[in-house]
């Protein structure tokens, strides 16, 4: 998800404000965002402050004069009689982006675009898009690098999929099974590289697998090098994983920080595997 503010603003400074009248809030936005952020016409505010943003003026006609756009956050709304008050903050690792770049990428951003009438480009107002902005932005190599030694997926990520990573050793068989009843029991399904066969490259259908997926699990148990590679992969493109491990001294340092799930390789333990796995699945799904 993500916001896109277009509206007289100063987007050289790192800090600022700005003000919209109610009116302009949700055009060029899907009926069930609006709904979903604007129940009952009370603003979600800390659900649309939670989304990454978009600011920008309205593009200009003429090319001498490009007009560029910021990413940042917005960090305080105020709603008055007949406007929304507005601060924001202008994310400096990400650099300015031309509207004309942004309207290049239309169809992958949700952005309407017609050049001629009042679209997403050519008129004030705040809209709300139902895709992954720093996604798009990392497949472009903007703010960030694109890799080289394999390509991030183009397809979209599907909100049923559970991407897990794990030795290919059949001593982690019943684990596995056990993930597999926890997915289902969510209502989505898995899959584990062994399954698909879709590249010539092996890194290429794993990258696809966990760029694709809704979560992706990752099972650190011995310390698996593959693991810990595709750990990073998925905490690199931003998506939501799961952490699992036997023992504690199956967690590297780096990654000690963040809450894993404990098990044990028993039928009591793998039971209670796939139960913490289940509810942490609707949690992240629901949220």
């Amino acid at each position: 998800m993500l916001n896109f503010l277009v509206t007289g603003l100063d987007i050289t400074v790192p800090r600022g404000s700005l003000t919209l009248q109610h009116g302009r809030v949700f055009q060029h936005t899907d009926k069930d965002l609006e709904t979903r952020y604007n129940p009952g016409n009370v603003l979600d505010e800390a659900g649309v402050m939670a989304l990454p943003t978009i600011f920008t003026n309205e593009s200009s006609s003429d090319p001498a004069y490009p007009v560029i756009a910021r990413v940042g956050k917005i960090t305080k709304i105020r709603r008055g009689a007949a406007e929304y008050h507005i601060e924001y903050a202008i994310d400096a690792d990400i650099p300015p982006i031309p509207n004309a770049l942004l309207e290049s990428l239309a169809a992958e951003l949700h952005f309407v675009v017609s050049r001629k009438f009042f679209d997403d480009f050519r008129t004030n107002h705040w809209a709300v898009k139902d895709v992954d902005l720093f996604r798009v932005l990392f497949m472009h190599g903007i703010g960030r690098i694109k890799p080289t030694i394999f390509k991030l997926p183009e397809e979209s990520i599907d909100p049923n999929l559970v991407a897990v990573m794990m030795p290919f050793d059949a001593g982690f068989n019943g684990v596995f099974a056990a993930l597999q009843d926890a997915v289902a029991a969510a209502g989505m399904r898995c899959l584990r590289a062994d399954n698909i066969w879709d590249d010539d490259v092996i890194i290429q259908d794993v990258v696809k697998l966990i760029g694709t997926a809704r979560v992706v699990i990752c099972d650190l148990t011995g310390k698996n090098a593959n693991v810990f590679y595709e750990a990073g992969i998925a905490h690199t493109m931003g998506q939501d994983v799961i952490l699992i491990a036997q023992h504690e001294s199956d967690i590297p340092f780096d990654l000690r920080h963040i809450r894993q799930i404990r098990y044990l390789s028993n039928d009591q333990g793998l039971k209670e595997l796939a139960e913490k796995v289940s509810r942490r699945l609707e949690a992240l799904v629901n949220r």
